[in-house]
């Protein structure tokens, strides 16, 4: 049976996830998330937990936000902690430019969960056709849902989106691995 442990910098992510991995994966496998206080917290302790880790069936996923950073310096910093601590088969994914792009890349799920219903017909317009590149996805997610809270958000969104037509490329990435590492894609 495999066990997915996901290393994440906010509780949001851990929300998101708990919503939309039930979709994704095959019912045998198990998932757990080890939720840091921030990206700091997360480099300087994720060497440790990871040698320290003693589930034998368990493979890590590595989830952090790219902010204003370089996304391929930011990968290639963690995949060589995860290789320097023992476990250099972790899977790392960067979400472009932060969590809210996944949202941004469904809008009708958006819609559903926490309003207003008439986002999908925001859908059509070039600037949510590629969320991925959307400086800053969070200020342009509550000024087209306004109630949009981080955790809450996170929460209902995260059970609404379809990870089949979502057009974030970096939630499509983070989605084919974890189904990957599940087996599930085979």
């Amino acid at each position: 049976m495999t066990h997915l442990v996901f290393f994440l910098v906010e509780p949001s992510a851990k929300e998101l996830l708990q919503g939309v991995l039930p979709k994704v994966l095959p019912a045998q496998c198990t998932t757990q998330f080890v939720v840091f206080e921030g990206k700091q917290d997360l480099e300087k302790r994720l060497p440790i937990r990871l040698r320290a880790w003693r589930h034998p069936e368990s493979q890590f996923i590595v989830m952090r936000d790219q902010d204003s950073g370089d996304c391929k310096a930011i990968k290639s910093s963690l995949v060589a902690i995860c290789r320097a601590a023992g476990q250099p088969s972790t899977l790392v994914r960067i979400a472009c430019r932060e969590l809210e792009s996944f949202y941004l890349g469904d809008l009708a799920a958006v819609g559903r969960a926490i309003g207003p219903r008439n986002l999908v017909k925001q859908d059509r317009r070039a600037r949510y056709r590629d969320p991925d590149r959307l400086p800053n996805a969070a200020q342009e997610l509550k000024r087209i849902a306004p109630t949009y809270q981080k955790v809450a958000g996170s929460r209902a969104i995260g059970r609404e989106l379809n990870p089949s037509t979502n057009r974030s490329h970096s939630f499509n990435i983070l989605m084919s691995g974890i189904q990957h590492l599940a087996g599930s894609d085979r």
